[in-house]
């Protein structure tokens, strides 16, 4: 199987910057190590190009007349092979060689039909919409894996998502731009595509993990069935119960740069090492409540559920980033040893099989992340480069990470296509 072809450049100008993605592209379209005929393109830019996304999707799609089905979004940065671009213009795309049989764009104008059977799904969504959780719990629903890879668009401009489908919108709803704001795109792909997926958590505990036992809304009133308040100061080491002065402004600070993982009972709290597992959920503290000796929380936590107090941490993130990269490697190329070998193929149970050569990637990563938390400029895509190889990829920084039926924060989703 062939590698996907991938272009990206950063120019003022973006029909510069459009050329010289299409003189990459149309490079390794004609070595034999790439893909020659591809349908499905995946277009990130940075919002800098926000306003002028229709003209670039039209200028594109007018010279790869070939490629049938787009799909994309808007990032404040986006994340290519080995480099990432942040607060500047720049574009990348992504050219998919995939049996057309095996994937459908959807959108609001062109929604996944009944006709096709999802295994699993690229999915882009806009923070604004309505209960956009819930909608990405029922999208997972409509796989037959629950799993989902992809991300919130973010944008300091209009928040636009690219979806055209080579099968045309519904009847009814007349021409499509392919550029859409609002709801749900992306790709859904069927059986035959392989890939592997994993999330990577950019925050750790700093504390045992309790269990929530007393809430109201958003407020945790009970942890273990102590005073949330209590917990959180003892957890921290800090206390707030004191004048003003240099020690409390130490403590607030403390609780400033903490946030809470959250996970479901029986869930994979913590994982390898001492870091959150991949069913963490990071979310803020918004505030604090002392007359109920309450902690507020950016979610609505329940009765039930496991949490832990836990701060970013960039060797914690870095070494985190770097098992997801070698477990994947470890299974594609356990997947090779099997496909040589008689007997099934070799899978995870909780993502798509994987199997042979690595044909291309998709990164998903925290806005909050990037160079500024890795340690410079394209660190974050270095360590998936070093651990991965030159494996094509493209991906933008989200304002909110996307993987099987969860909306994540801090985290990054890394997908590769295997074949």
């Amino acid at each position: 199987m062939t590698r996907f072809p991938c272009g990206h450049a950063t120019h003022p100008q973006w029909r510069m910057a459009v050329a010289l993605v299409l003189a990459q592209l149309r490079a390794q379209m004609a070595l034999p190590e790439f893909a020659s005929a591809p349908t499905l393109a995946l277009l990130y830019i940075t919002d800098h190009y926000a306003r002028d996304a229709r003209d670039i999707l039209d200028a594109l799609g007018a010279e790869l007349p070939e490629v049938t089905d787009w799909a994309g979004t808007v990032g404040v940065g986006i994340a290519v092979s080995n480099a990432e671009y942040f607060d500047e213009p720049a574009l990348a795309v992504m050219l998919c060689e995939l049996p057309p049989d095996q994937y459908r764009v959807f959108s609001g104008v062109a929604p996944l039909g009944l006709g096709f059977e999802a295994h699993t799904a690229l999915v882009h969504a806009d923070a604004s919409t309505p209960d956009v959780a819930e909608l990405i719990d029922e999208m997972a629903a409509r796989t037959d894996t629950g799993y989902l890879f992809g991300g919130l668009a973010s944008s300091r401009a209009t928040a636009v998502q690219f979806a055209v489908s080579g099968d045309g919108t519904i009847k009814g709803q007349g021409g499509a731009s392919g550029v859409f704001s609002g709801g749900l795109s992306g790709v859904a792909f069927g059986a035959g595509v392989q890939m592997v997926s994993r999330v990577t958590q950019g925050a750790s505990p700093v504390a045992p993990v309790r269990t929530i036992t007393q809430t109201d809304g958003n407020v945790l009133l009970q942890l273990d069935g102590q005073p949330a308040l209590d917990v959180l100061q003892s957890d921290l080491g800090i206390t707030l119960d004191q004048p003003r002065g240099p020690g409390l402004q130490a403590a607030v600070d403390t609780v400033r740069a903490t946030l809470v993982g959250l996970s479901a009972p029986g869930g994979d709290a913590v994982g390898r090492g001492g870091t959150f597992g991949s069913d963490v959920l990071v979310r803020h503290i918004i505030g604090l409540d002392p007359s109920r000796r309450g902690v507020a929380i950016a979610a609505q936590p329940a009765q039930g559920m496991r949490l832990a107090f836990c701060q970013r941490n960039v060797q914690a993130a870095r070494a985190d980033l770097t098992r997801i990269c070698a477990e994947i490697r470890e299974e594609v190329e356990s997947a090779d040893l099997a496909l040589e070998a008689p007997g099934p193929g070799v899978g995870t149970g909780a993502t798509p099989q994987a199997g042979g050569l690595m044909r291309g990637a998709v990164y998903i990563s925290c806005a909050g992340r990037g160079g500024p938390h890795f340690g410079g400029p394209g660190a974050e895509l270095q360590i998936v480069r070093r651990a991965l190889g030159d494996v094509p990829l493209v991906g933008f920084f989200a304002g909110g990470e996307i993987a099987r039926n969860h909306l994540y924060g801090y985290t990054g989703v890394l997908t590769v296509f295997t074949g």
